[in-house]
């Protein structure tokens, strides 16, 4: 893996990739895929993650596949409930965790070749696309995972860069659970906090755990950075 994260040109720039991640939804979640084929399995039937910043990576791709996902839905066919305020947050914030995705599928390939996790077959059959109220509780729960995921994932990242990197999505993610809360029930954007004024922070089993329910895969992330 390389000792540096260098430009990327393809699919998407770094510069790109940073006016994103400084934008704050118009207004204003790492789940879901496999490794490729020569990457390792436990079982047969479940997808590892693997070990090493790779695996960091892949955590976090996968996330960013789910959310993803979840948003081009979303903005491709909006709730009729929907405030312009919600349907213009929905339409950035699609661009947002697009531009998440490509990325670190940009920066596996080129640092880890050959390790790049499949992509995921999404399992959305709980949410109700055409209620807001359904789109919003997904969306308060793809979000508030997805910090927690990037916070619990930042002490096993041992290159400095990828590192850097990770905490500007995931200020990105914390603005986007923000106002989802907000939309939900006004006041309570930032009721995850605790005493100290710290987020949550959860590990990679835990987060898997949570999120298998959205996923046809079966994801083992338990030697996640080792």
């Amino acid at each position: 893996m390389a000792d540096n994260l260098q430009p990327l040109h393809v699919p998407i720039k770094r510069r790109s990739f940073f006016m994103y991640a400084g934008a704050t939804a118009g207004a204003t979640a790492l789940v879901l895929a496999g490794c490729s084929k020569d990457s390792d399995t436990t079982p047969s039937s479940t997808i590892s993650l693997g070990t090493g910043d790779a695996s960091v990576l892949n955590y976090a791709y996968a996330l960013e596949q789910l959310e993803a996902a979840f948003y081009a839905q979303v903005a491709k066919a909006p709730a009729a409930d929907f405030s312009a305020t919600e349907l213009l947050y929905f339409q950035e914030v699609a661009k947002h965790e697009a531009i998440h995705r490509d990325f670190l599928k940009a920066a596996i390939n080129r640092d880890a070749p050959g390790k790049l996790l499949q992509d995921l077959t999404p399992n959305f059959t709980t949410v109700d696309f055409t209620k807001r109220k359904s789109v919003l509780d997904a969306a308060q729960a793809f979000e508030d995972l997805g910090v927690s995921a990037y916070n619990g994932a930042g002490k096993l990242i041992k290159n400095a860069a990828y590192l850097v990197i990770a905490g500007q999505i995931v200020s990105v993610e914390a603005r986007h659970a923000s106002i989802i809360r907000d939309f939900v029930s006004p006041g309570t954007f930032s009721d995850t906090a605790d005493a100290n004024g710290l987020d949550l922070s959860r590990t990679p089993v835990e987060v898997l755990t949570i999120a298998q329910q959205y996923i046809t895969e079966k994801l083992d992330g338990s030697t996640v950075g080792q």
